[in-house]
Order: C-alpha cells, then structure tokens, then sequence
C-alpha cells in the first residue's frame, strides 16, 4: 500500500536564529531560580507569555510528511501568532491547499501548547485564511475539544504526533550531531 504525500517537494527555508531571551529563559521558575536574591521581586501574577515565547514552542515541530520543521517549511511564523491575556491564536499555512495533513499539524501544535501552556490558556488553531480548500472543516476540527481528545485516544494518530513532537523541545536549536 503506497502512501500518498502531499507535498512531494517542499521549498525549504533557513530558521530564524531564537532571540537571545527566549534562548536561555523558562517559561516558569524552578527551584534554582527561586534564591534569596530574587524572591523579593517575585509576586503571585501570572508571567505573561508573548508572540516569540508561543513560536520557540512550535517552531521545531517536525512535519508528518517530511524531515524539516514547521518553522523551514514556512507553515508557522511569529506573525501569525497573537496572544491576548490568556488566549493564544496560532494560525499556520500549509505547504500546498490541497494538503492531508493539515488537521494532523494542527493538532500536533495543539498537543504542545497544551503540554507547555499552563492550564489558564485558551488555544485557538486555524488555517490561514484562504490557504486550504477545506479550511472550514480543519479548522471546526481543530478547535472541538471533543475531537481532539477523539483523535488522540487513537494510538496510531498518537504516535505520528509524538513522532512530530519528539524535539519540539529544541524550541528552534539545531539538532546535536
């Protein structure tokens, strides 16, 4: 059985280099961090988390069909991310309008936000508008709770994801040799 791709020949680009803050900062405080020395500027407020902080989460996610990120692909950039308070819009292009695996990538962008966000983020994930010919159906099936946890009970769906995920956690470093 033959496996059909989509995209047979990507244009790949070069990642942009991580800023510097994002490079070396975590999203939360450790135990490390929490010294004598900086616990009097500590406070109960959230951290807000901003545009660049979203996309060095999403930035290394592989591609289901290929063996580049989503970032060389072009599929997600930091303009196409917004965040206000706590609701995060991520919106992605697929590399063609025809493509299979557009509901599989967003779920995959999903399953890390929900894995890196803490739980007081909304997460909205769509299609760029205009860029799919079945944007309305992706984008009612990313964004139905009830769908996902669906999709992700199936454990062939779930091990393509983690296989997308597994160094999502570069947050846009290059890969050790």
């Amino acid at each position: 059985m033959a496996v059909e791709i989509f995209n047979p020949n990507p244009t790949v680009f070069a990642p942009v280099k991580p800023s510097k803050s994002s490079k070396a900062a975590s999203l939360w405080l450790t135990d490390a961090d929490d010294t004598d020395a900086n616990a009097e500027n500590t406070n109960d407020a959230p951290e807000p988390i901003d545009q660049e902080e979203i996309f060095d989460l999403i930035r290394s996610i592989y591609d289901p069909e290929h063996p580049n990120t989503l970032e060389e692909l072009r599929v997600v950039s930091a303009p196409q991310i917004t965040v206000d308070g706590n609701r995060v819009n991520v919106e992605f292009t697929p590399t063609v309008p025809h493509c299979g695996m557009s509901t599989l990538i967003g779920l995959s962008i999903r399953v890390r936000l929900l894995r890196a966000l803490p739980n007081r983020f909304k997460i909205d994930i769509s299609l760029k508008p205009g860029s799919h010919q079945s944007e309305m159906a992706v984008n009612k099936q990313l964004n139905d709770k009830e769908r996902v946890a669906a999709a992700l009970e199936n454990p062939a769906l779930l091990q393509t994801v983690e296989q997308t995920l597994a160094n999502a956690y570069r947050r846009g470093e290059p890969a050790e040799d």
